[in-house]
């Protein structure tokens, strides 16, 4: 790849960003396309996406932002307008520049998830789902399942306040899926789903007891980078079928690349 002054940049934001896998990807992608492009990682901390919010919208040849943790709420206020999934999840995960210069956004988390599963032959409709992570993936993850047509989809987390809303929200919209709140047990379902960060550093702990699983089950994690998370390792050593967080990094990557309209993906 040779960098000039007519290269078109996009940037994922984020903090960590050494876990990523979006700059290799689309980088790739943009070397198969023959785009003169390019895509690069800025490490922005919690707290500081305000102050760093001028001198990106600045960047006339800065097409299109990717938005990672801790910062898909946080964008919200932030951009011009927003698509129909980000106003239904309060989260985004993909900007793009208007014509005008400024920036709106949409949310691609859990679609880019719906689609790795279904790609990988494990489509979630009439299936009976446990989540552990209502964050902003998982809600994002949990409004895709249920609009799939997930059967019974069971929540997990940390925060009660912030499983209630995602019940709320899910009544609301998804009214077929059965949405209740449990343990982190995964005995009895078909679909497992690690939605938590827990797995990205060496020796956290796992969300959910694997010693539990049974090889008749799907487990679905997040985490992109490892790949092979411990969670993901445990269920594969039972017999368990797979998706990995590159199954969904792929999977969103897909559907941000056409929104920021990058041809021929």
């Amino acid at each position: 790849m040779t960098v000039t002054g007519a290269t078109r940049l996009y940037a994922i934001i984020g903090d960590p960003v050494a876990p990523l896998r979006s700059p290799a990807f689309f980088n790739a992608a943009f070397a198969r396309l023959g785009l003169d492009a390019a895509f690069v990682a800025f490490q922005i901390p919690a707290g500081a996406l305000e102050r760093a919010w001028p001198g990106l919208l600045a960047m006339q040849n800065l097409d299109g932002i990717v938005i990672t943790m801790p910062h898909k709420e946080a964008a919200l206020a932030l951009l011009a307008d927003l698509g129909p999934t980000a106003r239904l999840t309060h989260s985004v995960n993909t900007i793009r520049r208007r014509p005008d210069g400024a920036f709106e956004g949409d949310m691609f988390d859990g679609e880019g998830f719906r689609d790795g599963l279904e790609r990988a032959g494990h489509p979630p409709r009439g299936r009976r789902i446990l989540q552990v992570g209502c964050g902003a993936a998982g809600t994002a993850i949990a409004c895709a399942l249920a609009r799939a047509g997930a059967g019974e989809l069971t929540l997990h987390d940390s925060m009660p306040a912030r499983l209630d809303a995602l019940k709320a929200l899910l009544a609301t919209h998804f009214p077929a899926t059965r949405v209740v709140a449990g343990p982190p047990d995964p005995r009895g379902f078909d679909i497992v789903v690690n939605a938590t960060p827990l797995g990205l550093r060496h020796g956290d702990p796992m969300s959910i007891d694997a010693g539990l699983l049974v090889a008749s089950q799907v487990v679905a994690d997040v985490i992109p980078n490892p790949e092979v998370t411990p969670l993901v390792a445990a269920a594969r050593a039972i017999g368990c079928a797979t998706t990995t967080g590159r199954n969904m990094h792929e999977g969103q990557a897909r559907l941000a690349a056409a929104y920021l309209g990058i041809k021929g993906w």
